[in-house]
């Protein structure tokens, strides 16, 4: 058996720089990852299989044709030429549809899982090649350290060494998806933005810079979801706090701290409504074994 963690990724800014003929948009994003997330396992078989447990496996459907796990499976088969097969299990703890990449996340879990399961010895490049015709997010959830990502995703620079941060995410039991988000981005006639500032290493500078580049889609998935504005102005009234904002196309949020024992201690104390999802603690900050 073979175990992948999947972590939770954070878009700790997120610019709108332009949009392609094909209609995908061009973005200059931050990238860090949580030090939460799924879990993928995998076990050797004749077939391709998934089943699917965890609190949030709850109403996640196996669909071979909609499930990244199982998409990402049969896109490392056929680009090894394999007709072995593996037992996969996904271990379901991020919510759905959440702007912190669960799915992608899952998908590059998977993606290393049967790398090592296979023996197939690919690097992580190619494995972020395969990954990115499942979706644009998962070349980076497949290094799952922190990046500045551009283009439709397949554009990725390492950033750091980084403070030792925390973080607390807070989802308020809504989903927003992610092709209704650009809708009403397109919709609201705001310009594209330029190219993001270069990262200085110094925290406090650092930190200027990102209260300086927000992310574009908070304000049209509020639209969508007036609940994350009421979430936002909670988190920002936590003492302690370094920056709050929206991740991704929504609905969780997360406020930075100094320290992971502060994130934790904001989870806390953090008084969530009936059924929203809440974690405080450290970014991850392993590397990844093939």
């Amino acid at each position: 058996m073979v175990e992948e963690f999947a972590p939770a990724k954070i878009n700790l800014t997120l610019s709108i720089t332009g949009r392609r003929d094909d209609g995908y948009h061009l973005l200059d994003s931050l990238f860090l990852f949580a030090n939460v997330g799924d879990r993928v396992t995998a076990r050797p078989a004749d077939g391709l299989s998934l089943e699917i447990s965890g609190p949030r496996g709850v109403g996640l459907v196996a669909d071979p044709a909609e499930n990244l796990v199982l998409k990402a499976a049969r896109l490392l088969q056929a680009e090894a030429g394999l007709t072995q097969g593996a037992a996969l299990n996904l271990e379901k703890h991020l919510p759905l549809a959440s702007g912190i990449g669960g799915g992608s996340a899952d998908a590059a879990a998977t993606l290393r899982a049967l790398n090592r399961l296979w023996s197939l010895g690919l690097g992580l490049d190619d494995l972020a090649r395969i990954g990115a015709r499942v979706g644009a997010d998962v070349p980076a959830a497949v290094h799952s350290i922190p990046l500045r990502v551009e283009g439709i995703g397949e554009k990725l620079t390492p950033i750091g060494p980084l403070p030792p941060f925390g973080i607390l995410l807070v989802n308020p039991a809504v989903s927003v998806p992610t092709p209704a988000v650009f809708a009403a981005f397109n919709a609201s006639g705001t310009s594209f933005a330029m190219a993001a500032e270069a990262l200085p290493s110094d925290p406090r500078a650092l930190l200027a810079v990102l209260h300086r580049t927000p992310n574009m889609l908070e304000a049209p998935a509020i639209t969508l979801q007036p609940v994350i504005a009421e979430l936002l102005q909670r988190l920002v009234a936590l003492p302690g706090g370094l920056l709050t904002r929206m991740s991704g196309s929504g609905a969780t949020c997360f406020t930075l701290y100094p320290s992971p024992e502060g994130a934790e201690q904001a989870a806390v104390n953090f008084a969530a409504e009936p059924g929203w999802w809440v974690w405080g603690g450290g970014l991850y900050n392993q590397s990844h074994s093939l």
